[in-house]
């Protein structure tokens, strides 16, 4: 069990480096396609918890799998709510009407 442990403490802080790394060199031009990319990797995460906590036998596993699921939801709809955000900034903004001597 001791072993198990450390090597799942040594992938997930390894993957925090990289990920870390990954997001830090990413230009800002592409920021909104790395999100949608991240949201659809979250989407496959999001129905592997359902998966898990569909298979929970005993309450703590209930209970962590709900959260799992609950926090996988989150993450999925805020990354779609930041994706939208980023994708107004690009949207044409309208025109002012022209100013005619009759409004004037």
């Amino acid at each position: 069990m001791g072993n198990t442990l450390l090597q799942y403490s040594t992938v997930l802080i390894l993957s925090i480096f990289v990920g870390v790394e990954i997001v830090a060199k990413v230009p800002s031009i592409l920021h909104t396609p790395l999100m949608s990319g991240s949201n659809a990797i979250h989407g496959v995460i999001l129905v592997g918890s359902m998966l898990i906590l569909g298979s929970a036998n005993t309450s703590a596993e209930e209970i962590l799998g709900f959260v799992a699921v609950i926090l996988a939801t989150l993450n999925v709809v805020g990354g779609f709510v930041v994706t939208d955000r980023m994708l107004e900034m690009f949207k044409a903004k309208p025109k002012a009407p022209a100013k005619t001597e009759e409004n004037a």
